[in-house]
């Protein structure tokens, strides 16, 4: 569809101006695989391609990419991310040293310089092994595993989200019912510092905030990150009840965090006791809502194994349901208006998401000539973060000469990663990666 801005003509003194009648336009849901938002496949997944999606969640151990002492080898994660990015996925990464069911993570050479693993046998019945995290050697070790990781990653576009890992089962920060063999505080520290000092522009998550009055997690709640929780729908919403202290609400309210989102992302997972009956309307009695849960932590993205895995069917009528609920996940940025007077455009930009938009991509805006179809482009950044839900703000730009020069004039925000899905707007004008504004200086069109 397009859209035609109709110009007037006013006379001011000596001169004259064209301004264009102010333009409402159309809200239409945006597309569901926008980029950083949404559910999330697993790379492993049998039937990814079964559901609207913009990233993949990876899994690597600290042993793959360090192989010996002060030597890394990134290939694994370059290949994981070369993958992702062939479909025009960003990736969401969590590196770990024990994972349940798995050989241990730690490499070989700390096992060598004395590093012990302690083998157990969590509840479910699956083998753990846990590493000694107070050891010097591995404490040293992922302090510079993470800054070697942030001089090479940080900023790389198709990194879209990094989980913290590294510590406990599934680098979940616990070792639930071994809790004695967690990492202490001084190690959680040192680990969130190396962090904080190596991903400036990656958003870095963590499974659990944590205030000053915790005695078993490091102090987070003052620190640049985000939170993911990996309960999501069935311990996330407040109960009242003493035993549910741990649900993740409750605990981002203890730790002073609930305004996190404002500024860094929330993820997570959906509880895998809900994939069965997610999304049929016939969900789990413990099923907390997944929409309520959504607009109650301002989530941008969660993994969910049954929207592509074939263990799940995805009737019609499922999938319908499981369409409309996930669009409330993050943004969604809807141009409401667009006016223009001389050389000078402005749009009329609203959030109707949950989240803002965290990273700072460039909008960009082209005039194309009537005459030769000469193009002048405006790449401005700093207008995507910051617009909270139900937020509204104007991005004005200077085209250089009057609009009515143009033929049409087009407005999107690419991917900055090669291939990658453009962030498109919640506008029925909306064709492909672009909105584009036909420029007519006649009053009848």
């Amino acid at each position: 569809m397009r859209v035609y801005l109709r110009t007037a003509v006013l006379l001011l003194g000596f001169a004259t101006v064209l301004q264009a009648d102010p333009l409402d336009l159309e809200y239409a849901p945006s597309p569901l695989d926008n980029p950083l938002r949404g559910m999330v496949p697993y790379l492993s997944a049998a039937e990814v391609d079964r559901f609207p999606h913009s990233m993949r969640f990876g899994y690597l151990s600290m042993a793959e990419l360090v192989p010996a002492e002060g030597e890394y080898n990134w290939q694994p994660l370059d290949s994981v991310l070369e993958k992702c990015q062939s479909v025009g996925c960003q990736l969401i990464l969590r590196v770990y040293l024990e994972y349940p069911g798995r050989s241990s993570g730690v490499p070989a050479w700390l096992r060598d310089k004395g590093v012990t693993v302690t083998e157990w046998t969590g509840e479910e019945g699956t083998v753990n092994h846990t590493p000694d995290y107070e050891h010097p050697a591995l404490r040293t070790a992922l302090t510079e595993f993470i800054t070697a990781m942030g001089e090479r990653y940080d900023r790389d576009p198709r990194l879209g989200f990094i989980t913290a890992g590294l510590l406990g089962r599934w680098g979940e920060w616990h070792n639930y019912p071994r809790e004695e063999l967690f990492a202490s505080v001084a190690v959680q520290r040192e680990v969130l510092e190396a962090f904080e000092l190596s991903f400036s522009d990656t958003p870095v998550l963590l499974r659990y905030p944590a205030g000053e009055d915790n005695p078993d997690k490091a102090t987070t709640f003052d620190r640049s990150f985000g939170y993911h929780d990996d309960s999501f729908g069935w311990a996330t919403l407040p109960t009242g009840r003493p035993e549910d202290a741990w649900y993740f609400l409750n605990l981002m309210e203890k730790a002073e965090a609930l305004d996190t989102w404002k500024t860094h992302p929330i993820g997570g997972e959906l509880r895998p006791e809900l994939w069965k009956n997610a999304f049929t309307g016939e969900p789990h009695p413990k099923d907390q809502g997944f929409v309520l849960c959504v607009e109650a932590t301002h989530a941008s993205w969660l993994m969910d194994s049954s929207l592509f895995d074939p263990r799940f069917p995805l009737s019609p009528e499922r999938k319908a349901i499981a369409l409309k609920q996930v669009g409330r996940l993050g943004y969604e940025f809807h141009i409401a208006k667009v006016d223009w007077e001389g050389s000078r455009i402005r749009f009329h930009v609203e959030n109707r998401g949950v989240a803002p938009f965290y990273r700072d991509w460039a909008v960009v805006t082209k005039g194309v000539d009537t005459e030769g179809g000469g193009v002048s482009t405006i790449e401005k950044k700093g207008l995507l973060p910051g617009i909270l839900p139900g937020g509204k703000a104007i991005w004005a730009f200077e085209m250089g000469k009057p609009i009515s020069e143009f033929e049409k004039i087009l407005i999107g925000v690419p991917n900055p990663m090669e291939g990658g899905k453009s962030l498109r707007f919640g506008n029925r004008e909306y064709e492909g990666e672009w909105i584009e504004f036909p420029i007519s200086n006649t009053p009848d069109n």
